[in-house]
């Protein structure tokens, strides 16, 4: 059985920071990559940051210089230091696999399965 737990998250205001984790059997690197994916209400599912197991790394642009993605691959532990944060950053959050994909990546959970999530509420 496939285990992902998200934690982390919280209710911030603007210009705080949080550190997202990600653990679990979920946490593999055979499709390229790790990422962190977020899902705000009324919105798509959308990617945000990915790393692989040498630490190449990519981001979305909307996050690029506030968010860091890491692993402990010790561990199996995913991490997202989100610093600076807007409310529109506000979403549910979530771990998966993923490939990359051109500039990006898309993601490819492990056997389609997604965790829980950690909800980010940023007030303005």
């Amino acid at each position: 059985q496939v285990q992902l737990v998200e934690s982390g998250g919280g209710s911030v205001q603007a210009g705080g920071s949080l550190r997202l984790s990600c653990a679990g059997s979920g946490v593999t690197y055979s499709r390229n990559c790790m990422g962190w994916f977020r899902q705000a209400p009324g919105k798509e599912r959308e990617g945000v940051a990915a790393i692989d197991l040498i630490g190449g790394t990519r981001y979305a642009d909307s996050v690029k210089g506030r968010f860091t993605i890491s692993a402990d691959n010790a561990k199996n532990t995913l991490y997202l230091q989100m610093n600076r944060l807007r409310p529109e950053d506000s979403a549910m959050y979530y771990c998966a696999a993923c490939s990359w994909s051109g500039t990006l990546f898309v993601a490819f959970p492990l056997r389609n399965y997604w965790g829980q999530g950690t909800q980010v509420t940023v007030s303005s």
